[in-house]
């Protein structure tokens, strides 16, 4: 049964907003793996596990401590913070949500990269407010010049996503500090770093240290991606007292559970045991790369636990082969296509299956080449 979404008194705006996709699953009836949603592919460490079995199964039938002080405050020791810099969401992307509404609304502007995040248009519409969207460089990376040129009295905010989400390009340190340096110190720039853990680029923003020299910057990170904790929803965001403060009266209360309290806290203790999860997974980055560029791939380099693969109007025929041999990727048709970094099983069927696109249609390495210098 259907409904008419005119029979009904509703906000028409809402008509622009595109329903967020999630990453499409591996079919159980053949060998394929799922490297669509940026996942670990790594479970929980038993010790996180243990943590949740011991502590936190047995409270399901009480609410959670709705401020999450046990997460709260080890974050705030672990980056020298005042708790009251600290907010916790169900992931990063409520982290986001609770800024964008706490601080825009109708007649105002949001200013982010695109392509990037794909829940950015649709947050920011469903606040009411106007999306500004930038277009990347050629280089498939943020233009800042131009973020900072599409600033006007109605700007709210500003995101930065470092690394970009899907490009996995990354920021600069300088371009960050240019574009703090030009925007009003009274429009917030939030740094969107999901992916910061992978990011091995030397010369990349740390946004914890233009938090420490910028007033109006705002944090966000989550336990999804390197700490294997997708499924529990888990973020935080540090910022400025008084942003955090207005965050605060648009969150959801109870958003956090106790159970992704709890493993938050073990992950933080097993902290030595996840860096080496993601040093493996920078390791398996770089073979693959590596080994796609020998194919003649051109790929951009990444910050992140996925690639970029700019494919254009070849973006479909390329996916339909990368299903059938049972790679599910995050396909952007007419654009390009985002593949996880996975198991070494997994990675090992991406080079194979690649190679054999690339023979096929070995017009997909002309689709973008970066020029000279401008790869990163």
């Amino acid at each position: 049964m259907t409904s008419d979404i005119t029979a009904f008194r509703h906000r028409a705006d809402l008509a622009g907003i595109p329903v967020y996709r999630q990453g499409k699953p591996a079919p159980t009836d053949r060998r394929a793996f799922k490297l669509s949603s940026n996942e670990n592919p790594y479970g929980p460490l038993p010790s996180v596990v243990e943590a949740i079995e011991r502590g936190a199964l047995g409270t399901i039938n009480r609410y959670p401590d709705m401020h999450g002080w046990k997460v709260v405050d080890r974050i705030a020791a672990q980056y020298g913070v005042d708790a009251s810099n600290v907010i916790l969401g169900a992931g990063s992307s409520e982290i986001i949500t609770e800024l964008v509404n706490a601080l825009a609304g109708p007649g105002t502007e949001v200013i982010y990269p695109w392509r990037s995040f794909e829940a950015y248009p649709i947050i920011v519409r469903g606040s009411g407010a106007t999306p500004v969207q930038v277009p990347l460089t050629a280089d498939l990376r943020h233009d800042i010049p131009a973020m900072i040129a599409a600033v006007t009295d109605r700007t709210r905010l500003i995101i930065v996503n470092n690394p970009n989400n899907p490009t996995g390009t990354t920021v600069s340190r300088e371009e960050a500090e240019r574009l703090l340096e030009a925007v009003p110190k009274d429009v917030v720039v939030l740094f969107d770093e999901a992916y910061f853990q992978f990011n091995t680029d030397p010369d990349t923003e740390v946004a914890m240290d233009l938090f420490r020299r910028y007033p109006n910057v705002v944090v966000a990170h989550t336990f999804s991606k390197a700490y294997g904790l997708a499924g529990l929803r888990i973020g935080y965001g540090i910022g400025p007292a008084a942003v955090v403060d207005e965050m605060s009266k648009v969150a959801l209360p109870f958003a956090v559970s106790d159970v992704a309290q709890t493993a938050a806290v073990a992950s933080l203790d097993a902290q030595s045991e996840l860096d080496d999860r993601v040093r493996d997974l920078i390791a398996e980055r770089a073979r693959v790369l590596g080994a796609l560029r020998g194919q003649g791939w051109h790929v951009p380099d990444s910050g992140a636990n996925f690639f970029w693969l700019q494919l254009g109007d070849l973006t479909d025929r390329v996916a339909e082969r990368l299903t059938e041999a049972g790679v599910i990727a995050r396909v952007f048709s007419g654009d390009g296509i985002r593949i996880s970094i996975g198991s070494h099983e997994a990675n090992d069927l991406v080079i194979e299956t690649c190679a054999a696109a690339i023979e096929a249609l070995p017009e997909a390495a002309k689709q973008w080449a970066p020029a000279d210098g401008d790869a990163r």
